[in-house]
């Protein structure tokens, strides 16, 4: 067999999981979320603190990503405690919540989902680590460019679309099209009853707090760059229509300020996820 170059993941997923990271060494506790495994997977090169996008001025999207990454994990061991048994993570890049939670990962068959080559690093490392894939993680490479179907391939690894699941897509519905995320809420909303999704979502960029919009419009900037432009952004309403179209039995609309209400009241450090920027679309089947 001929070696293939296996691509490492991209900068976004790096950069989360080295804000994951930094939260534990720099913000004081009570930490909103634990992950010091992905700083592992990632292996920066010493200095990685003192990088652009570590600096404070990008703390409040920190603390965006940590709230996100809270809220969607105490939702799987809320739907967990109800007996659902399959969670599904949609372009997972390097999440660690198998190898973070155990105790609750092993009750549940994990679905991570992602590009090939990125994921084929990722198995790599965790092999590399000591930490290998255990039997109720699924890594279900999707080539999208190449036109696999994600559903199909998650049936192939034995997902079981007659049981109810925790879907979670975060930080990837900027990067589609209006109609791949119509698709996708479609195919989600036709799970067994009492599944879940969690999707996050931009707001348009005009409606950011001013204080924030700056760095939005420079993270953009970047995006474009970078060859994987923000394409879509929704207000709310917008966000929420689309969810019952396709066919959401209950949609919620979870505020940036909901979260920074929940996971930051009463912190006296200024840590807390910005007003108006990144939100959540909560739908059950």
């Amino acid at each position: 067999m001929h070696e293939q170059q296996i691509a490492a993941p991209d900068d976004t997923a790096i950069r989360v999981a080295l804000w994951r990271a930094l939260h534990v060494e720099a913000d004081a506790p009570p930490h909103v979320f634990e992950d010091d495994i992905g700083l592992k997977l990632v292996a920066p090169e010493d200095g990685w603190r003192s990088r652009p996008d570590m600096s404070p001025f990008t703390r409040p999207f920190r603390a965006s990503i940590l709230a996100r990454a809270r809220f969607v994990e105490d939702l799987v061991t809320e739907q967990a405690a109800r007996g659902v048994g399959q969670y599904v993570i949609l372009g997972a890049g390097l999440d660690t919540f198998a190898q973070r939670r155990p105790e609750l990962a092993s009750r549940l068959l994990v679905f991570e989902i992602d590009r090939p080559s990125p994921q084929a690093w990722k198995r790599q490392r965790l092999i590399d680590l000591g930490l290998g894939v255990p039997s109720f993680l699924r890594l279900v490479p999707v080539d999208f460019e190449a036109g696999d179907a994600w559903w199909e391939r998650l049936a192939a690894s034995g997902f079981d679309s007659g049981r109810p699941a925790v879907v979670a897509s975060t930080g990837v519905s900027m990067y589609l099209t209006r109609d791949a995320i119509a698709a996708t809420l479609r195919q989600v909303a036709a799970l067994a009853p009492g599944s879940t999704l969690a999707m996050s979502f931009m707001l348009p960029i005009e409606l950011a707090d001013p204080e924030v919009r700056p760095a939005i419009e420079r993270a953009a900037a970047g995006a474009r760059a970078n060859s994987t432009p923000f394409i879509s952004f929704f207000t709310p309403a917008e966000m929420l229509a689309l969810a019952r179209d396709a066919g959401f039995r209950e949609v919620q609309h979870v505020s940036a300020a909901a979260l920074a209400q929940r996971y930051f009241a009463g912190r006296t450090d200024g840590l807390r996820a910005p007003n108006n920027s990144e939100e959540l679309l909560v739908a059950t089947t």
